[in-house]
């Protein structure tokens, strides 16, 4: 299933994370109860079961949710939740070792080695720019920052959502036609840091990085540019934001 921020649980569990922040934190648990009541799928129960996980008074109340987002994670498959099988796999071992349970932290160590594995993702990818550029050209790292001017990227990024190349498209400097290319990459390719098992587990907008070169496909030509109401939105939130980037 693919990650929508327009989705009501998403949007439940959005609300919540802004509740932590500024509200107390029973209204947020409340939102993040919502969101798991209303739940329908797999993908919107592991979402809503690891905002409750933060929640819970005690070890033994944390680890239920935590294996009840694991079972869901482990049913809804995909990419979107691939990446976050690592950490659920280690808090849940961290449970097992408060409790005394040795043996089975054990094993939830070994499962979570053993997923910590580069992104099986087959695309397609997408790569938003405003440069002009032909199919067989080659995208290199190198490049400034759309989000920190003063950063040289070591890494070329892309990702398998069009939506999500079409906000970078959004954001790149110049003044040339927003563009969003289908893209190949050229060698491996992580989960891009700076987004995944931040503010959602996993790696919901399968976006990720090389420091290989992305071979140029072709155009896309289905796909949505954001508003001048969205871009001004994005701009602004992106100017609060003084996070590090991880380059």
């Amino acid at each position: 299933m693919e990650f929508n921020p327009n989705n009501p649980i998403v949007r439940l569990c959005l609300q919540g994370i802004a509740m932590e922040e500024s509200k107390p934190a029973v209204k947020a648990r409340e939102l993040f109860f919502q969101a798991w009541s209303e739940a329908t799928n797999d993908f919107e129960k592991f979402i809503a079961a690891f905002f409750l996980v933060r929640h819970q008074s005690n070890t033994s109340e944390r680890l239920k949710w935590l294996e009840t987002a694991l079972q869901h994670a482990l049913q809804a498959e995909g990419e979107a939740v691939r990446s976050a099988l690592p950490s659920l796999h280690a808090d849940i071992a961290s449970c097992y070792e408060e409790l005394g349970d040795s043996e089975t932290a054990r094993k939830h160590r070994e499962l979570a080695a053993k997923v910590e594995e580069t992104p099986s993702d087959k695309g397609p990818f997408y790569h938003g720019t405003r440069a002009d550029l032909r199919p067989g050209g080659l995208l290199i790292p190198g490049g400034v920052s759309n989000y920190q001017q003063e950063i040289v990227m070591n890494h070329i990024y892309f990702t398998a959502i069009v939506s999500g190349a079409a906000l970078a498209a959004a954001l790149a400097k110049g003044d040339g036609e927003e563009r969003v290319y289908i893209v190949e990459p050229t060698g491996a390719f992580e989960n891009d840091p700076n987004l995944t098992n931040k503010k959602f587990p996993g790696n919901p907008s399968r976006s990720y990085r090389s420091k290989d070169t992305l071979k140029i496909i072709g155009e896309a030509d289905h796909w949505k540019k954001l508003s001048p109401e969205e871009l001004q939105q994005w701009q602004e939130k992106l100017a609060k934001n003084k996070g590090e980037i991880i380059n």
